[in-house]
């Protein structure tokens, strides 16, 4: 369900007459008095030419408009593209911020699918610009054939090779290069899990995939051997195992199916970390609602609930291949939520890993239920932060709209995740947990309920989440403020962002969307620094 594709990108100095690929792209910009021609590596007549031409082409410079052109004379490549970038702004770099040339660059071969090689020669002067070209072209270039019928459909792949023009040496770019290549990876196999099918990957074929990814990621070898060792460790608990660890909320959630839910860890330890972080998913691979149906039309998007899973997958991986210094544990908690005989009801009440118990008045939010044995049997590890990313409301939607996530959580680990995402270029807007919503899941019979008030329902939910994420075990137990004595933790609600059901835009694909893996893995390099 993993696609192995992976373009080709290299970074080179060769004058563009002499480039001989499918497509040649150059930038334009949105200027105050028309469209402007970016700095690029044509001759000054052949700049001037195209430069002068804008108007009469109908460019705009506007991001995502894309305009084809015969080769010229002179040009070893057969199209001649013109990208949109967007508005200048007032960035030092010609006045295109890093990530409009991140966008535009992934917009550009995203919609140049039907090619095979495509020449980037947007600005490119820096290392900073050639890691966010490649990064924008490695995610850009994605499609999803694997259920098609046809053996065409199914062998039509993306840009394979993506040149990025530039006059900087190897040195300096190979690194970013590299870089971006993991993180294109990483970004596309979350795309994949997100838009596979319910009938295919389920708990029990997710845990497998895991393993099966974890087997694939191999270190350097060891001591002068030519045996490789896998990087990533691998753990998976089956539903005795659920049941003998006490994981109510997994075994609640997943007794409705005749596929059993499934808890994985899965493990990047390096020799010596900085530091430990926790990543904790949201896996509910199909959500009918359980007993507490949804309505049919509410219910065709409901593969995409295990986007969190998805992404704390692809970013584990990312981290052992990136070889960061870091030990991240990933807690995937799958499970698939269906209405049938065996189904929990509302007004059980469930235990949860560690002991507190849930009274259940909606099964439909239940994706808190497996986030909550998740986040407690990662508090056992004591790490220093712990992360969760989920599906988790439709409220956050409605607060932040479709491409906008929600952070919540202890201050300092939430605005270090917004300044990741700001770097990456992905949207996150910061939210509260007030105090107040927390007596929303008082219950009559058990500790809480899983049912919060309306108003403000992501915030909500976030306080749900807040009652199982662990104690320190160092912090000082006469201190009365329980934030102090907790485990820094956030809490990520992609519920919007993880699926395009618009249009594509910039280096965004219809459906699975791989949000939130460029902030993770930027928040993990950050903690190297």
């Amino acid at each position: 369900m993993i696609n192995d594709f992976q373009p080709t990108l290299s970074a080179v100095a060769t004058a563009v007459e002499k480039t001989q690929t499918d497509a040649l792209v150059l930038g334009v910009a949105k200027g105050p008095e028309g469209p402007i021609l970016l700095p690029n590596p044509l001759a000054d007549k052949a700049a001037r030419g195209v430069a002068d031409s804008l108007k009469a082409l109908g460019a705009t410079g506007a991001a995502d408009q894309l305009l084809r052109l015969p080769g010229v004379d002179g040009f070893r490549s057969e199209t001649l593209v013109l990208i949109g970038v967007g508005e200048l702004t007032g960035e030092p770099t010609g006045g295109v911020s890093l990530e409009a040339l991140r966008r535009a660059a992934g917009s550009a071969v995203r919609q140049l699918g039907s090619l095979n090689s495509v020449a980037l020669a947007l600005p490119a002067s820096s290392p900073e610009e050639v890691a966010a070209v490649a990064e924008g072209a490695a995610i850009g270039a994605y499609s999803f054939t694997a259920f098609r019928s046809s053996e065409e459909a199914r062998a039509k792949t993306p840009v394979e090779e993506i040149l990025i023009l530039t006059d900087l040496k190897d040195r300096h770019t190979k690194s970013v290069l590299d870089r971006a290549a993991v993180v294109g990876s990483a970004v596309r196999a979350t795309r994949d899990l997100v838009n596979a099918p319910p009938s295919h990957l389920y708990p029990e074929t997710f845990a497998d995939l895991a393993a099966d990814l974890a087997g694939r990621t191999k270190a350097p070898a060891q001591n002068g051997s030519t045996t490789k060792a896998p990087k990533l460790g691998v753990k998976v608990w089956e539903e005795k195992d659920l049941e003998k660890g006490g994981f109510g909320g997994l075994l609640g959630v997943g007794g409705g199916s005749s596929r059993g839910p499934r808890l994985v860890r899965i493990e990047h330890s390096p020799s010596k970390p900085a530091a430990h972080v926790a990543l904790v998913g949201k896996g509910i691979t199909f959500d009918s609602g359980g007993l507490s149906l949804k309505p049919a039309s509410a219910m065709t998007t409901m593969k995409l609930d295990m986007g969190g899973a998805a992404t704390v997958l692809a970013v584990v991986r990312a981290a052992a291949d990136l070889d960061l210094p870091i030990k991240v544990t990933g807690w995937l908690c799958l499970a698939e939520n269906m209405p049938s005989s065996t189904a929990q009801r509302p007004e059980d009440v469930i235990t949860i890993r560690g002991g507190k118990t849930v009274e259940v008045l909606n099964t439909d939010a239940e994706g808190r239920l497996v986030m909550a044995d998740g986040l407690v049997v990662a508090s056992e590890e004591q790490p220093d932060a712990l992360i969760d990313v989920a599906t988790l409301t439709g409220a956050q939607m409605v607060a932040l709209g479709l491409r906008t996530s929600g952070v919540m959580g202890e201050e300092q680990l939430r605005s270090a995740l917004v300044d990741s995402a700001d770097s990456a270029g992905e949207k996150v807007w910061p939210m509260p947990i007030p105090e107040e919503v927390r007596s929303g899941f008082d219950s009559e019979v058990a500790d809480l309920t899983n049912l919060g008030d309306r108003h403000g329902g992501m915030l909500g939910a976030a306080a749900f989440l807040r009652e199982f994420v662990g104690e320190r075990a160092d912090a000082d137990q006469d201190v009365l403020d329980a934030e102090a004595r907790r485990i820094p933790w956030a809490h990520l609600d992609i519920a919007g962002p993880a699926f395009n059901e618009k249009s594509a835009y910039g280096y965004t694909p219809k459906a699975g969307t791989g949000v939130m893996v460029r902030t993770l893995i930027g928040y993990l390099e950050s903690l190297s620094r």
